[in-house]
């Protein structure tokens, strides 16, 4: 196991999903590391069939090749009218070469005809944190409700962020901004419940330093 330190590996290559995460860790005493600081990060095989799974596997997977503890994150968005698609293939939807685009894309097109109030919708996101060995030591999960509109809206966040309503606001995610992106969204709860359970990781002494906030 590693020297002790408030290191937190995030096991996540996406710049937009790390940049939310630090700023979701901002004050708690932890040190975000990107998997760019480690040469010896691995590529992780998403084949979990849900957001547990697979937030398990990139968890559990990296922590043991890079001898770190790791935070482990998937996320996707629901959509109720498509049977919960795209679920798990959220960030590759509309194939092997996807992209934010492409995906908003075939989201319409599949939407088509569709009012607005039948398209609800909902944010997942889970969450782990793997020691070391590769045992999962925490694990959460929670969800944001809102909607789907025909227009994009907004210049913030990233995916489906500027199609996904929240009704309460009248506005889209990417319209929100990050404070209260920050606040509501289902990364959001999910660290909240996550730096929860870290800290009875820290008073039952099995994370190495003080996590604060």
């Amino acid at each position: 196991m590693s020297a002790p330190s408030n290191v937190l590996v995030l096991g996540t290559r996406n710049a937009k999903k790390q940049r939310e995460l630090e700023i979701l860790l901002r004050g708690t005493g932890i040190e975000p590391v990107s998997l760019s600081h480690y040469p010896n990060a691995i590529e992780v095989d998403e084949t979990g069939t849900t957001f547990a799974e697979n937030a398990r596997l990139k968890a559990a997977q990296q922590a043991v090749a890079l001898g770190q503890w790791v935070l482990g994150e998937d996320s996707g968005l629901c959509v109720d009218a498509l049977g919960g698609a795209p679920g798990v293939i959220s960030a590759r939807f509309s194939g092997p070469d996807a992209t934010d685009a492409k995906n908003n894309a075939l989201l319409m097109e599949k939407l088509a005809g569709i009012s607005t109030e039948g398209r609800s919708a909902h944010y997942v996101c889970h969450a782990c944190l793997a020691d070391p060995s590769g045992a999962i030591r925490i694990d959460v999960e929670a969800i944001c409700r809102g909607r789907i509109v025909d227009e994009a809206l907004g210049s913030g966040g990233f995916g489906y962020d500027p199609y996904f309503e929240i009704p309460e606001y009248h506005r889209t995610f990417a319209e929100l901004g990050d404070a209260v992106k920050s606040m509501i969204s289902h990364r959001a709860r999910a660290m909240r419940s996550f730096l929860a359970e870290l800290k009875k990781l820290v008073v039952d002494g099995h994370w190495p330093d003080t996590v604060s906030g």
